[in-house]
């Protein structure tokens, strides 16, 4: 199994570790695209501040992330796991783990991002402010920028089981399975099913969206479920107490769409 999620918006702050070791990252393959990214964004944020705000996309209130991107080379760097942050993060709590599921989610989980690629929850990053959708001046919109990268990276980094893709759609753009993986996948829609006057309406709620993924990982990870293919998915989070409504696909090399109802928002 392999889980693909969003990062977080906001980071933790990188501590008082030792700086990135790029070479220590996960799929190496990907080490020559994030060089590149690296060296444009740290390039764009030593420079002009309000320029680097317009492309990153920073308000004056976060002007800092200018500073924070300038110095990722000598930054403290610390796991992704403890970096990322935020709805989706905190309903995995990954630190409270038990020593099994821990391991299991150091195994499968894959963290998508604009300026890395993609990484394990162990890889040891800094924190730093740059998403999918910032179009870097040199490189172009990063969504497509690492489409050629993952495309040679990810199929190896699929294995011959279950794709849960739990990304938002910004970091899909980077990689979208193909083929037989594609047949593997399995994406996740989180609907929120409430009844009004004797009608019931459905509704995707960003926040409780990103919660209930985080919380549905975690209770795979917790349950040591590993599911092979989307269809013991399915069957794992029902009997996890999930009401999932799933949708294979019409054709061959296509993912399976999973609607998991809820009726309480929390």
């Amino acid at each position: 199994m392999l889980v693909l999620l969003p990062p977080s918006e906001g980071k933790a702050a990188g501590g008082s570790g030792a700086p990135l070791d790029p070479a220590s990252l996960s799929l190496p393959g990907l080490a020559g695209a994030r060089a590149a990214v690296l060296e444009e964004l740290v390039e764009l944020c030593a420079g002009d501040e309000l320029k680097a705000r317009e492309v990153l996309g920073l308000s004056e209130g976060l002007r800092g992330e200018v500073a924070k991107n300038a110095g990722l080379r000598s930054a403290p760097a610390r796991p992704a796991g403890e970096i990322y942050t935020g709805v989706l993060y905190d309903a995995l709590d990954l630190a409270g783990l038990p020593a099994g599921a821990r391991a299991l989610a150091e195994r499968t989980l894959l963290v998508f991002s604009g300026l890395w690629g993609a990484v394990r929850v162990t890889d040891r990053i800094p924190s730093y402010r740059c998403s999918m959708g910032v179009k870097l001046p040199g490189l172009g919109a990063l969504g497509a920028y690492w489409r050629t990268p993952m495309a040679e990276v990810m199929p190896e980094a699929a294995g011959d089981g279950l794709v849960l893709d739990l990304r938002s759609s910004a970091y899909a753009s980077a990689w979208k399975p193909k083929g037989e993986t594609a047949g593997r996948t399995a994406t996740v829609r989180v609907l929120h099913s409430q009844t009004v006057d004797g009608v019931e309406k459905r509704s995707v709620v960003s926040h409780f969206n990103k919660a209930t993924k985080g919380r549905l990982v975690r209770d795979l990870l917790v349950a040591g479920i590993e599911p092979g293919d989307p269809a013991e998915l399915v069957a794992a989070l029902r009997d996890l107490g999930y009401v999932v409504e799933a949708g294979a696909p019409a054709k061959a090399g296509r993912a399976w769409s999973l609607d998991v109802v809820v009726t309480q928002i929390h």
